[in-house]
């Protein structure tokens, strides 16, 4: 897939940066600067950052890891958006880490994450049917995933758990959960449309080796909130 531009030069498109609580992946409940980056080629049907579609400001690399400074928090969350649309995310990316920072990276699963610094965590989406956009899904992806990162499925309902449960399955990356080769795998149903107590039933009958994941910032702030 070919990255769009973020307008040459030492510059991304940035939608917003905000100091919040963390409130998904194993990360979850702690301080993180988010820095939200502009655009994404995907239109899931689910999409609760629609907003970073457009827009956005321009600004330079430096400008934006002074903001990051100034909130004074050793966790920093690149997303989007689609954030690695970007070539200039890669660099913000290495900058982070050269300066110590530990950097999450969050990512649709539908651009090449091998260019990524190794030294960043990967929150790797795989899009389940019900997202619309499943067809997006770059397999090889997977074969960069460490140790290090966390697979994400979104769930909309029964049939979206049944396709991540077999595809968990057939591709062996419930193996690789179990022998810590993957970090995580988090199934994170769509806020106010599957039911929490329904998707733990399932994925305890089914003895898969994933975590039940709730988005813990809606349940502080509420649904729709930006900046948090």
């Amino acid at each position: 897939m070919t990255r769009q531009p973020s307008g040459g030069g030492d510059f991304l498109r940035v939608t917003e940066i905000f100091h919040s609580i963390q409130g998904e992946g194993t990360w979850a409940g702690l301080p993180c600067t988010f820095v939200r980056l502009t655009g994404c080629p995907l239109r899931c049907t689910w999409c609760d950052t629609a907003y970073a579609f457009f827009g956005g400001a321009r600004r330079t690399l430096d400008a934006i890891l002074a903001q990051v400074e100034s909130f004074g928090t050793p966790l920093v969350e690149i997303t989007g958006g689609e954030p690695l649309i970007h070539p200039n995310a890669f660099v913000l990316a290495q900058r982070l880490l050269d300066r110590g920072y530990t950097v999450l990276v969050e990512t649709s699963g539908a651009v090449d994450v091998a260019p990524l610094d190794p030294r960043a965590h990967k929150i790797m989406d795989l899009k389940a049917p019900g997202s619309g956009e499943a067809v997006r899904n770059l397999w090889s992806n997977l074969e960069h995933l460490t140790a290090r990162d966390e697979l994400k499925i979104v769930l909309r309902d029964r049939a979206d758990y049944e396709w991540a449960r077999d595809t968990g399955r057939l591709r062996g990356l419930d193996e690789r959960a179990r022998r810590g080769e993957l970090h995580a795998i988090l199934f994170s149903p769509v806020w106010g449309e599957l039911d929490l107590r329904q998707l733990a039933a399932w994925i305890l009958e089914d003895h898969l080796p994933v975590r039940l994941q709730v988005q813990l910032h809606k349940l502080i702030w509420g649904e729709g909130v930006t900046g948090v």
